[in-house]
């Protein structure tokens, strides 16, 4: 029988397999998947509390976006980084602990630099490190894949969790407030229309977070089993 592999010889050097690009079909989906199909709020349900506790008015809303950003994208990359050498047993010590890092330098830059959204946000920036939506990116994907993949991964879940509580904040304010971002809206268009006092109350918020989990489930299909 004929032998029809190749030896690796001067003349048959070993074939370089192309790196995969840096924004190819595959990891554009773990951006894409979490701003529809998982959304970590509105399919996996992850994240709620922060997404009722700050979402009264839009500035410290779009402040705790970025701030879930910052935390899980970098926690992310340096779990990922440091994987092999992270003992089993231990994993979620170390995990718990470079998330810390970050959100304690979160809460200082915001003390030292917007100390009036520090103030409103209160103690749901020192929660972010008992975020589900955090622990579970590294858990689940940081632990057991590469740096650039775990960084668009964080990246994808945190913009998921960002445009639902940002849409939850824009109802809430406008409805609660008559304003957007402290800005006026119906008063400098004429409009006398009263504000409504249940929409800066938890339970606005719980009405509003459940219409965007019904549409956004009725558009995608999505059902619970």
């Amino acid at each position: 029988m004929s032998d029809n592999t190749n030896p690796v010889t001067e003349q048959n050097p070993p074939v370089k397999k192309a790196s995969e690009p840096l924004f190819s079909k595959r990891r554009k989906k773990f951006i894409s998947d979490p701003m529809n199909d998982d959304n970590p709020i509105t399919v996996q349900v992850l994240g709620i509390c922060s997404a009722l506790a700050v979402t009264s008015q839009l500035k410290p809303t779009l402040v705790m976006a970025i701030a879930v950003t910052f935390v899980i994208v970098f926690s992310n990359l340096i779990t990922s980084l440091i994987r092999n050498l992270i003992p089993n047993r231990i994993r979620i010590i170390v995990q718990l602990a470079i998330i810390a890092t970050f959100v304690i330098l979160v809460d200082q830059v915001l003390r030292a630099y917007l100390f009036d959204v520090s103030k409103l946000l209160s103690v749901f920036v020192g929660l972010i490190i008992t975020n589900c939506i955090v622990m579970g990116r590294l858990e689940a994907f940081a632990m057991g894949n590469k740096p650039w993949d775990s960084v668009l991964d964080g990246m994808g879940s945190s913009l998921g969790y960002a445009w639902v509580i940002l849409a939850v904040a824009f109802f809430r304010e406008l409805f609660g407030s008559g304003s957007l971002f402290g800005y006026k809206v119906f008063e400098e268009m004429g409009l006398a229309i009263p504000n409504n006092g249940l929409m800066v109350t938890s339970v606005g918020a719980f009405i509003i977070l459940g219409l965007i989990i019904w549409v956004q489930r009725a558009k995608t299909g999505y059902v619970e089993h």
